[in-house]
């Protein structure tokens, strides 16, 4: 039997930060950022990383299952081959990228994305049909920064939300865009030692959890006007990239 993590302080954090990140899975996806930031509370942020992705994949199953007839294929088809590349190039850079600095991007990437379209009224504009190339690039970097950090979110909301697509759409291509992308993780998180009886054991303990939060939030995602929902997801992107960069900013300066 895999021990676990007997710490209550521990779990003082990883309860609602795994809480968070089913609701992200159920659609709320700004969420999700939250929840490592509050995990490396407690412990390491690589530990953080490796606790949270047997729960991340077995979320996704239960995400998958509840939108598998609601994604838009060609995002699809554009992102995950850069994410498949970003991942390869955060396995390689591993040891030389602290998680700060990765923090620190995200949180620019995300305040800097919300601004400009709460400016040009994204969120009650006309829909933009998304480039390949831009696809690509910002596939790559949400690769590279969920492999690092758990925090692909806002590179991908970024390419994806100025589509405007159905909020249901929108939850579906995001849940699959992650369940392969985690899937993708596994190898080179095993690789760099990131696993161990007591991550698993712990994360083991934590999944009921997770498929209650992610249920949740697919319940939630289908009652919630579309406006509304795209007006929270804007929100919580940039009150999330704030907190990034309170996070990061004085340990980098």
């Amino acid at each position: 039997m895999p021990s676990i993590i007997s710490d209550p302080l521990f779990y003082l954090a990883a309860i609602p930060a795994v809480f968070l990140m089913g609701l992200a899975k159920g659609g709320f996806a700004g969420l999700g950022l939250i929840a490592i930031p509050l995990l490396a509370l407690v412990v390491s942020p690589v530990k953080a990383a490796a606790l949270m992705l047997p729960i991340l994949i077995v979320q996704d199953m239960v995400s998958t299952w509840a939108y598998r007839r609601d994604f838009d294929f060609r995002n699809l088809a554009i992102m995950l081959p850069g994410s498949a590349a970003g991942i390869f190039l955060g396995w390689l850079m591993a040891a030389h990228v602290s998680d700060d600095l990765v923090k620190l991007g995200v949180g620019v990437i995300s305040i800097g994305f919300v601004l400009l379209y709460w400016r040009k009224r994204a969120i009650i504009g006309e829909p933009v049909r998304g480039k390949t190339i831009a696809g690509v690039f910002w596939g790559i970097v949400a690769g590279f920064t969920s492999f690092v950090a758990h925090a692909g979110g806002p590179p991908f909301q970024v390419y994806v939300m100025p589509q405007r697509l159905p909020p249901q759409t929108y939850v579906g291509t995001s849940t699959w865009f992650f369940t392969v992308t985690n899937l993708v993780k596994v190898l080179p998180y095993f690789l760099l030692g990131q696993f161990s009886t007591g991550n698993l054991g712990t994360s083991f303990a934590l999944f009921p959890l997770a498929l209650v939060a992610t249920l949740a939030g697919v319940w939630l995602v289908r009652r919630i006007e579309a406006s509304r929902f795209y007006t929270l997801i804007y929100a919580l992107t940039f009150i999330v990239g704030v907190k990034l960069l309170w996070d990061s900013a004085p340990a980098l300066f």
